[in-house]
């Protein structure tokens, strides 16, 4: 008798699948009429669009989030959002704790795997601290919102209030308030604010939140030297976030001052906040302040480079990373310098963590580049149109110029794809790169250098 032999799936497949599942679990649920606002389906690649910019926390949408799907809708929208930010490796591993079941070795290698964790000791716990440390900040942020949307929008504001909280945090940038985002607040130093911080605490990864809390609980009063008591992840992911928040907000006030369509008529608060959070969205957030097809052009590829980067490792952000970058950056100048290899604060980086960071970076670009021809090929807007959108899909940023809405199905289906990819590509790449190598050749190919630049 033969045995069947039993059908085994990877990590990197079990990811995949999850996201995938998601996604068509949701699109099925916002095709069915009672999502819709007016009670009639929407068109299937509408939900399936919809349910993809939810699920990879992307936030470009063809229709108008507000006036498009019922409070039912509104639901399944936000809870694929709060999946996709979490990942449902992450949801499934809370349920477990939470009916007392107990994690064994393949569901350990998953949340370890679906993290990008280094160890799998004490993941019970991260997994708690994840799911409880999401309810509080989100939670705070809901009811500071509420400040503002209740008295605005009565009982309603409330649910505004979450949905807009959850979405910021995990990145989404997904809004109910009103067709154009968060315009008509772009002035509200409270708005600006609680939003920017969800945003960056969301994108900073839960890694750096439990390291700054260890190191504060664990210096005294009187020391006040607690950067340098930080791991190396969260020296860089704090020093680059904050770098390229303030650098991205002065060339943004720069660039446009002078623009009426944009910043130009406002006082010089007003000019300075809206900088800032223009600079803060594009760490793949999403929210726009200021219709983003007004930026003048020096402006648009300021946020291009900002949305390439996006956030940092082990967080609700996309994007190439902020760690990636830097590391990136210091093996350039490595390079240059003449150094055997690179160092950030003091600390020599691996050879190893410097081929994923090359390996990421060519992953993201060959999925932007893919996305940018074949949009070209199938839209007439201008290349800087197509490229902030390509980019924006990529790095799960949602910000457009305006062209989501005017794509046809083939152009839909693409930024559909490239969604997907832009969100489980890096995290399927980085378990691959750190997955051993179960047979290495004794016998290796002969090298032979080759000329570079």
């Amino acid at each position: 008798m033969v045995r069947k032999k039993k059908l085994t799936l990877s990590t990197t497949q079990i990811i995949l699948l999850s996201f995938l599942m998601t996604i068509l679990a949701g699109s099925v649920l916002l095709a069915l009429p009672i999502s819709s606002a007016n009670g009639r389906a929407v068109p299937y690649i509408e939900a399936l669009f919809m349910a993809t910019t939810s699920t990879c926390v992307t936030g470009l949408v063809t229709l108008p989030t507000v006036s498009t799907w019922s409070v039912f809708g509104q639901i399944v929208i936000l809870l694929l959002i709060q999946i996709g930010g979490l990942g449902i490796i992450t949801i499934m591993s809370g349920l477990m704790l939470l009916l007392n079941r107990k994690m064994g070795i393949s569901d350990r290698l998953l949340i370890q795997d679906s993290f990008n964790l280094n160890t799998m000791s004490g993941l019970a716990k991260f997994v708690k601290n994840v799911l409880f440390g999401t309810l509080i900040v989100e939670g705070i942020g809901a009811v500071l919102y509420m400040l503002v949307f209740v008295p605005a929008f009565g009982a309603r504001g409330i649910w505004i209030s979450v949905f807009n909280s959850v979405s910021a945090f995990c990145n989404a940038g997904i809004d109910i308030i009103a067709e154009n985002s968060l315009c008509n607040y772009a002035t509200n130093p409270l708005i600006n604010i609680v939003t920017s911080a969800l945003i960056v605490l969301g994108g900073l990864g839960y890694i750096v939140w439990w390291d700054v809390l260890r190191v504060v609980r664990s210096r005294s009063k009187r020391n006040r030297k607690l950067f340098r008591h930080l791991t190396l992840h969260s020296k860089v992911a704090i020093v680059v976030t904050a770098g390229l928040i303030f650098i991205g907000a002065i060339l943004i006030f720069i660039f446009e001052y002078a623009n009426p369509a944009t910043i130009g008529e406002m006082s010089l608060f007003d000019k300075i906040q809206v900088s800032f959070f223009q600079s803060v969205t594009t760490r793949t957030a999403g929210f726009a302040s200021v219709p983003q097809e007004a930026l003048t052009n020096a402006s648009a590829a300021v946020s291009i480079m900002l949305m390439l980067i996006g956030g940092s490792p082990v967080g609700t952000a996309g994007g190439m990373k902020t760690v990636t970058i830097a590391v990136l950056v210091c093996s350039a100048a490595a390079t240059i310098r003449n150094k055997n290899s690179a160092t950030l604060f003091g600390r020599r980086i691996s050879e190893g963590t410097v081929k994923k960071a090359v390996a990421v970076v060519v992953a993201f670009f060959t999925i932007c580049a893919a996305s940018t021809v074949l949009l070209m090929a199938t839209s007439n807007a201008s290349a800087l149109d197509v490229v902030y959108e390509t980019v924006s899909a990529t790095a799960t940023v949602g910000l457009s110029r305006n062209l989501t809405a005017t794509l046809n199905t083939f152009g839909k289906l693409i930024i559909i794809v490239t969604m997907y990819f832009g969100r489980v590509g890096p995290i399927s790449l980085a378990v691959a790169l750190g997955s051993k190598n179960e047979s290495q050749n004794v016998i290796s190919e002969p090298m032979e250098d080759i000329s570079i630049g």
